[in-house]
């Protein structure tokens, strides 16, 4: 294992170094103590955040209720915590998600660094809200979308550690919490204008951040079950729709990661193997409005299941175990397209 592990670090330093990347710089996104990020996420962890999520506190949290608030308080304050920066001195930025309902997008960055302004962004992206309460009864929505925005604040954290032990990166990450994306992706499309009508400004250069300074976006939605697997049946297995969409060989970097970091997991770029599937599978999230406009958008889901959308979409149906490799290879994929 020790050898194998040795040759993909070679083979990741030479793709890194004939992609212009100076010598030393290119070997340490790769050579690197994959310990201390890998430390702050554990099952029990994960376990607790999605419970807390689906939990009648937050009462299935759809857009404009006070179980949605409880939410977004929350993530707001998992925000902060692990160092991320407010836009406009908040993290909390409302919508008006339609039929009279006004919600919160939760956003913040975590800086690439502070000593060399960013003029590149990451954009990662999961929705927290849900259905609520419909005829009485609660819809946890563990699965969806608990899971993406467990795996999203983890990929936060995981990025604060490195940042902690010396770590910069030459692009700064935008992490958001997506209300609404249950009424039509409200909050995506309210989060778009933004950027469109110059609204979203680096909250560290406070230089705006316009559409051509957006590297990538990726989004994270029901990434916590093994329920719908693949064909070989097996359970850790992992769907990224729009991994096509990067540019040059960072289509490559999720293989690279998952291969070089032992996550070991079953890969796939389409929709159970179906071109339709995966084209209207992909238009159905929040990744879409930034597709739409010409931003690389990589959309990273374990797909439907019987429990999607169900009120048994619960804590205990999920695989834990899984989803902790999920978010460790996101996190090393994000970090290398970062660098």
């Amino acid at each position: 294992m020790y050898k194998i592990r040795i040759s993909y670090a070679v083979i990741a330093a030479v793709m890194l170094l004939a992609g212009n990347e100076a010598g030393l710089n290119a070997q340490n996104y790769w050579f690197t103590n994959d310990n201390a990020a890998h430390n702050v996420v554990w099952e029990e962890k994960l376990r607790r955040r999605i419970d807390f999520l689906s939990d009648t506190l937050c009462g299935g949290r759809a857009t404009g209720t006070k179980g949605a608030n409880e939410a977004a308080f929350w993530i707001i304050d998992k925000f902060r915590r692990a160092g991320l920066v407010p836009f406009d001195g908040t993290f909390a930025k409302h919508i008006y998600a339609g039929h009279g309902k006004v919600g919160h997008n939760i956003a913040g960055m975590l800086p690439g660094s502070l000593k060399k302004p960013c003029d590149s962004y990451i954009i990662i992206g999961a929705h927290y809200d849900h259905l609520g309460i419909l005829g009485g009864r609660m819809y946890p929505g563990a699965d969806n979308n608990a899971s993406g925005v467990a795996a999203m604040l983890s990929v936060a954290e995981m990025f604060s550690v490195m940042k902690t032990i010396g770590r910069t990166y030459g692009k700064s990450i935008i992490f958001i919490a997506f209300d609404a994306k249950e009424m039509n992706m409200g909050g995506s499309e309210a989060f778009w204008r933004m950027i469109e009508n110059g609204e979203l400004r680096d909250p560290v250069s406070g230089e705006t951040v316009t559409k051509d300074k957006i590297y990538a976006m990726a989004n994270i939605e029901q990434i916590g079950s093994s329920l719908a697997p693949l064909d070989s049946g097996r359970e850790d297995f992992l769907i990224a729709l729009g991994n096509n969409t990067l540019p040059g060989d960072d289509s490559k970097l999720l293989s690279m990661c998952n291969r070089f970091y032992g996550t070991g997991l079953e890969l796939s770029e389409s929709y159970y193997g179906s071109e339709k599937f995966t084209e209207i599978f992909y238009g159905i999230s929040d990744q879409k409005v930034f597709a739409e406009h010409g931003i690389p958008a990589v959309f990273f889901t374990s797909g439907i299941t019987l429990n999607t959308f169900k009120v048994y979409d619960r804590t205990e149906s999920l695989n834990m175990e899984v989803l902790r490799k999920r978010i460790i290879l996101i996190f090393h994929w994000a970090e290398k397209l970062a660098r």
